[in-house]
């Protein structure tokens, strides 16, 4: 089976988006370089006005193959609700499974692979299925601090943005107790974001 890899973009002081779902500059860098991280794909342009992701060269060696790995992507409802799931084509990867207590909505996209599991456990061992041997990347936030609780994440991986929130929505979620971490093996200064990875340790 594939690395489970829990990833997300956050402030220094470990914020995923602000009260209100805001991203603010989080994802600034995404847009501050001039090499495209995936030439030629539509999925990257979601304004259709040519402003497809372009970081530095630096985040795009590290990103790039990163995402062409991904076969699953995990999210939880709140995140699918926000962006109405990518409408069908998620960022990276084949398929989505989302965790929910609600089904799919209906008539929603019926060509996308995406679904709806109601419990983190099961959702892993979906996403697992449906990637085979590729990564399956967990969203952090709330569903992804359960997977990490729940010690199905392998790796926690995370651009960091230099940029003080104060409050807003926590990059583990609300999860209790401690979590070892290994030393990072990924330690990677991109143009305004630093790039981190750390093995579960288990």
């Amino acid at each position: 089976m594939g690395t489970v890899v829990m990833h997300s973009v956050m402030s220094v002081d470990g914020f995923i988006a602000d009260d209100d779902d805001e991203v603010g500059p989080l994802h600034d860098w995404y847009f501050n370089g001039d090499v495209p991280l995936v030439e030629g794909d539509s999925r990257y342009d979601h304004s259709g006005a040519g402003t497809a992701f372009k970081v530095s060269k630096a985040s795009a060696d590290y990103v790039r193959p990163a995402w062409e790995s991904i076969g699953t992507i995990v999210m939880g409802r709140h995140l699918f609700d926000l962006v109405n799931g990518w409408e069908g084509r998620p960022p990276a990867g084949d398929h989505v499974v989302v965790v929910s207590h609600r089904p799919k909505p209906e008539g929603w996209h019926p060509e996308a692979s995406y679904h709806f599991v109601d419990d983190v456990t099961a959702a892993i061992a979906k996403a697992q299925e449906l990637a085979g041997e590729r990564t399956v990347s967990v969203n952090a936030g709330e569903v992804g601090g359960q997977i990490l609780a729940a010690g199905l994440v392998d790796e926690v991986a995370m651009d960091v943005v230099p940029v003080v929130f104060g409050s807003g929505k926590r990059y583990f979620g609300g999860i209790d107790g401690q979590h070892l971490l290994e030393h990072p093996h990924v330690v990677l200064q991109g143009d305004g974001v630093l790039h981190l990875a750390f093995k579960v340790r288990r």
